[in-house]
Order: C-alpha cells, then structure tokens, then sequence
C-alpha cells in the first residue's frame, strides 16, 4: 500500500509551515496562488487526502489511549505500564492495554483493531518478530492515517515518531566499566535479548568498555542469544573458563548467572562480581545475594511516554512539533552481588 502523506511531510519537503500547507490546501487568501499551486500539485503527487475520519475523531476525542507491550511477565513492562496509567488518569485519559506476545501478526492485528475509533494515540514497545524480521511497515501505515505513536525501551529507528529510551549503550559500558574497576579482568557477558535492539545495544557496550580497556574479547564466555531456554542451555559453559565477573542483559539472564554462580560453588562478589539489567523485585529483595542492577526506570519511562503522548494528541495541527527521542539515564543500584571499591 502507497503510504499517504501527511501535512508535517508537505511542510518539510517544501520548506513552509504546516500551517501554510493546511491554508493552501483548504484555498485560503491568505496564501497566493503560486503557494496554492506548488503546495497542491505535490500533494496530489505524494498520495495526499485529508484524513475525514481521522478528523471526525479529533471533534470527538475518545480520550482513551491504546498500550501494547510484548510481555505480560516481564516486571520492567509492568512498572512502564504503571507510569502510564498514573498519568492518563491524572489528565483523564482511559487506558486499554493489549499483549502482543513477541507475536508481529498479533501487533498488526492490535493496531488495526483499536485503531478504527477506539483510541487516540499508542503507547507501545516493538514485538521481537518485529524487530527479527524488521518489519515495521504496520506502525507507519497508522502514523500515516493520523493515529500517533510514541514508542519506548524496543524502538524502530525506521519509524518517525516519538519515543522513549533508556541510554542502553552507555549504561552497558558504564556497567562493565565498574566490574573492571573493581578489579575484574575476565568478565563473562550472558544475553537472552540477542535479537531485541535493547540487546544489541547493551553487548556493544560491553565490547566497547572491553575495547577501551584493552581487554581481549573471549569469546568463550559470551553468551548472546535469543532465547532464555538457549541461554539456560549454554550457561553451564563459561564456568569451565576462568571469570571472576559477568555482566546480564536482561532480568532472567540476570537471576540465572547468580544462581549458577552459586550453584558451581563460587562466592559472590568474593570469587564473582555479578551486573545485572533488571528492574523487579526478585533480582533486588528475593535473591541472596541481592543483585547489583541497572535500573531502567521503568515507572519514569511510562510517565514521560504519557505525557508526550498527550502532548501530541492535544496540540493543534499549526502547533506540530518536530517528533523527538527522550532518554532516560539508568542508575547503577550496587547491592551485594558486587564487591565494594
């Protein structure tokens, strides 16, 4: 299907304000004919048509806003879920949530259903099929139709929108920057999130501390895959090779290198320092010892992915603001699975 044009599209490929656009498109005098003409002739040539149900939506706002996340078991969803609704209903905004199960037909099917009149605009983070197959088309087509999106955590950077992220890259590379402060020279990395943009982002941290320590990349400790059975299955492997520190991508990945840790006869932090990605209460109150984490800030994403959300639904089509990536600097919690400087 030939994506439709919007006015912000018109605006920027002419170098005019949306306002001009809209004025010249519904023949105002206030613009001049040869204004009139270029604006129309390339609006016609990009497949332009004024968006009558998508108007009649904006007359009679729904006030209700549509979250898709992939997970339902995963806790930093449940906290980014929980920032949403906090301010949704603070500025009287109902919430429907929807699960896509990593599944890409599930996400399509999700949008198309709640896009026919249901919501007003999707707060949602990208299946894995999605991001496997990098198939995104889905996610334009309803931008398109004038339905706003505002991603967060897993994002498409072929998709122009708003979105919410954490600063996955740095926080990795700070992280193993820490672990090697504290003295660790052979640091196993262990990622189930292999196929996930959060996950590719967070190894090449890793890597790049290595790199600017001029440690060896050892492959044999390196676990990156895309699946928590894969890793469980290949986990019991880097414990042949010497390491004295690791680095998880992900909460499970995280809960899984304490305990086999724990389980091959290790101390933590005395023989093994343990990072870790999570942002739940079983990798801070239920483990012992408890886990030093990258907090993601889940709860603050979901609030900021709100109120952007609700900026855009309520601004005027003359006040369009240009779409923006927001990040959210992590916080290394040191607790006990990590050894004191």
């Amino acid at each position: 299907m030939k994506a439709k044009a919007t006015l912000k599209q018109i605006a920027k490929e002419l170098n005019v304000s949306v306002s001009t656009v809209s004025k010249a498109l519904n023949d105002s005098p206030e613009i001049s004919e040869q204004t009139k003409v270029k604006i129309k002739e390339y609006a016609k040539l990009k497949n332009y048509k004024p968006n009558v149900i998508g108007l009649n939506l904006k007359n009679r706002k729904t006030k209700t806003i549509g979250v898709i996340i992939p997970n339902i078991l995963n806790s930093f969803f449940a906290k980014v879920f929980s920032g949403i609704e906090k301010v949704a209903d603070k500025k009287g905004y109902n919430v429907i949530t929807c699960i896509s199960n990593e599944s890409l037909e599930k996400e399509i099917h999700t949008l198309e259903m709640l896009s026919n009149g249901t919501i007003d605009g999707f707060i949602l983070s990208v299946s894995e099929e999605a991001q496997k197959l990098q198939d995104y088309s889905h996610f334009s087509a309803i931008i398109n139709d004038g339905t706003p999106i505002v991603m967060f955590d897993r994002i498409a950077d072929e998709v122009e929108c708003d979105k919410v992220v954490v600063d996955d890259f740095d926080s990795a590379l700070n992280s193993t920057q820490h672990l090697i402060d504290l003295g660790c020279k052979n640091i196993a990395l262990i990622s189930s999130v292999d196929n996930l943009s959060v996950g590719k982002l967070r190894a090449d941290g890793y890597l790049k501390a290595l790199k600017d320590n001029n440690i060896s990349v050892n492959d044999n400790i390196i676990i990156r895959t895309d699946s928590e059975e894969d890793m469980k299955s290949k986990i019991d492997g880097i414990f042949d090779h010497k390491i004295d520190g690791i680095f998880a991508l992900e909460e499970n990945d995280s809960v899984a290198a304490l305990r086999m840790s724990l389980k091959k006869g290790f101390k933590v932090p005395e023989d093994i320092s343990i990072i870790g990605f999570a942002d739940g209460i079983l990798a801070s109150r239920r483990l012992s010892p408890s886990l030093t984490t990258v907090s993601q800030h889940g709860i603050e994403i979901g609030e900021v992915a709100a109120k952007k959300l609700i900026e855009r639904l309520e601004e005027t089509e003359e006040e369009t603001s240009n779409y923006e990536t927001i990040v959210i600097k992590t916080k290394l919690k040191e607790r006990e699975s990590t050894r004191k400087k």
